[in-house]
């Protein structure tokens, strides 16, 4: 995943909302978004064949989980234990304050490759960093939005920077949160502003080359796989509203899953 937009305690009625953007190699395989987990606490998300774990998991309970890695210039030391494990283990849990104990508790340095998470529910949110030499590091948020890409939260980085221009621009406009959500994933334009390393900051040039740095990423060999959008409404005793786009969003209709919540 290399677009998380979480937006919490901005709307009444849906204390959190959820944009998310999942780009990786057009020929890794993958499942599409369906059923994770059977037992309580209910999971969806969609389902990496080649290593087994998710880039997002959303539970009925209101618990949502998001990653984005670490890019590295050899590629991922395939030692080490999936990344996308722990967006399921994060969301097992039916508070997202029980999920974080669980990694803090599992979780030490050099298990995984290096990675960045966000997860949260209608009371609490978490930012969850991984690094190769220090267990994790936990930092709880305060309410508005928070963007994650493939570098550290609060890391420069122009893609942050466009994506929480459109929002602010929106809101002045009267525009309601949820659909503008929705339109930055499409977005195609590529940051001007940039420095000279930020085609290649963090790894590989397939990667970060310029053309990734846009929300809507679309190169020959890599590009915006899926999207999701998640709404989680006030109400305890309701589910999570899920749409998800199985390909680039600018050419892909959102579809509601909300029926694969039903066994």
């Amino acid at each position: 995943m290399c677009l998380l937009v979480f937006a919490w305690q901005m709307d009444p009625s849906s204390p959190l909302m959820v944009a998310a953007n999942r780009d990786e190699r057009l020929d890794r395989p993958a499942l599409p978004f369906g059923v994770l987990q059977e037992s309580e606490p209910r999971m969806l998300g969609g389902r990496d064949q080649r290593a087994g774990g998710t880039w997002l998991a959303v539970n009925e309970g209101g618990v949502v989980s998001g990653l984005t890695n670490r890019p590295s210039p050899g590629g991922p030391d395939r030692t080490k234990r999936s990344r996308g494990e722990l967006p399921l283990m994060l969301a097992g849990h039916d508070r997202a304050e029980d999920g974080v104990a669980e990694l803090v508790g599992r979780i030490h340095a050099g298990q995984y490759n290096p990675a960045w998470l966000l997860v949260a529910d209608r009371t609490s949110l978490f930012y969850v960093e991984l690094a190769d030499d220090r267990d994790p590091v936990v930092r709880s948020l305060p309410p508005g939005i928070h963007i994650l890409e493939n570098v550290a939260l609060g890391s420069p980085s122009p893609k942050v920077d466009r994506v929480r221009s459109q929002l602010t621009t929106a809101e002045a406009d009267g525009e309601p949160l949820w659909p503008a959500l929705r339109s930055v994933l499409s977005d195609h334009t590529v940051p001007t502003d940039l420095r000279p390393d930020d085609g290649e900051a963090g790894g590989p040039e397939v990667v970060r080359r310029p053309a990734t740095l846009a929300a809507c990423v679309h190169t020959d060999d890599y590009g915006t796989r899926s999207a999701e959008l998640v709404r989680v409404p006030s109400d305890a005793r309701a589910r999570p509203e899920v749409l998800v786009a199985e390909g680039p969003p600018c050419a892909t209709p959102f579809v509601d899953v909300g029926a694969r919540w039903v066994v």
